[in-house]
């Protein structure tokens, strides 16, 4: 039998903070969950859903065995609304957020709160956004709307101006390994090596196990070491990275940028966290002027937030520019 979304213990204070408003009837109708991606934010509103339909909650945490909590576990409360894009990546449409309409505005099926939760809010587009407004502003009795974004700039200023916001922050390293070690069964130092590639994000981590990503990640360390070896060109590497996820191998890429800036900066190794790279991240720190380094870093994180704002730009091109750019440093 499946069971109800835990709680990730780095966020336990502010979900006591939340269950705490909610006993003091002063919790918002509607909060607007933010921070980085990759850090669990879904699980936190699904399980905060889950407490506040559950009708005999126990510790500030929904009983689990409750007719609502029964429900949600088999994922069919009918006053629990998850709204997304049909397609992952995709804008929310706003015939979908239309749909929410009849939801909020109708009397609970089990007679206690309706529950949205908007996952990305920042899928949304100024027509989706605007439909949102009317019920953000004019919520119906008992009901909380859940958004969730680590994208807060891509944000329509009146969506975040109708929310009480709450800040999710990643955990501490230790912290993040302990949940890694347990989830993914690894040992410490695995499990150390893949948060940092990921970021310190736990769940982009278990993501990158799950979906096999290590060798896509050895392709992209592979192709930038060749570079600087001179084993194969920028325009042979940007070639076979082609058929990689770009907003993915751009993310890594940014963040070995990023060691390496840093490597350079402080003049020591000890600084560098992603140990499948290492070598190669500590020559570029050490034969390049950081300020090269962080101008490339800029590049690469800009044409990745292009791609996330949507934008189409031509994949090749891109690629064969930034891994230039890459090869230059060494010269």
């Amino acid at each position: 039998m499946s069971e109800l979304v835990s709680i990730h213990p780095w966020f336990n204070d502010r979900f006591r903070h939340l269950a705490q408003l909610h006993q003091d009837k002063r919790l918002p109708h509607a909060l607007l969950l933010h921070g980085m991606s990759g850090i669990g934010k879904v699980d936190f509103a699904k399980a905060f859903a889950h407490y506040l339909l559950c009708q005999n909650p126990e510790n500030g945490k929904a009983c689990g065995h409750c007719k609502p909590c029964e429900l949600n576990i088999a994922g069919s409360h009918p006053d629990l609304y998850l709204l997304e894009p049909e397609e992952q990546g995709k804008q929310l449409k706003v015939d979908q957020v239309r749909t929410l309409n009849e939801f909020i505005y109708s009397t609970a099926q089990q007679g206690g709160y309706r529950v949205v939760v908007l996952n990305p809010a920042d899928s949304m587009n100024i027509a989706s956004a605007n439909a949102l407004l009317k019920m953000l502003e004019e919520p119906g009795r008992d009901t909380l709307i859940l958004l969730i974004t680590s994208k807060m700039g891509q944000l329509l200023p009146t969506i975040k101006s109708r929310c009480q916001h709450v800040e999710c922050y990643p955990p501490a390293e230790p912290e993040a390994i302990r949940w890694l070690m347990n989830a993914a069964e690894l040992d410490e130092e695995r499990a150390k090596n893949i948060l940092h590639i990921n970021l310190g994000a736990p769940m982009e981590a278990l993501a990158y196990i799950d979906n096999g990503l290590n060798e896509q990640r050895a392709h992209l360390v592979r192709g930038l070491a060749d570079i600087l070896k001179q084993r194969r060109t920028a325009l042979e590497v940007a070639q076979s990275w082609n058929k990689l996820n770009i907003e993915l191998i751009l993310g890594w890429f940014y963040s070995l940028l990023i060691d390496a800036a840093r490597g350079a900066v402080c003049e020591s190794s000890e600084f560098i966290r992603q140990d499948d790279a290492r070598n190669m991240i500590n020559a570029v720190a050490k034969k390049t002027n950081p300020v090269k380094i962080f101008k490339l870093a800029d590049k690469v994180h800009e044409e990745r937030k292009a791609i996330l704002l949507r934008q189409n730009p031509n994949k090749q091109l891109l690629l064969e520019c930034i891994l230039l750019e890459w090869a230059a440093l060494l010269n």
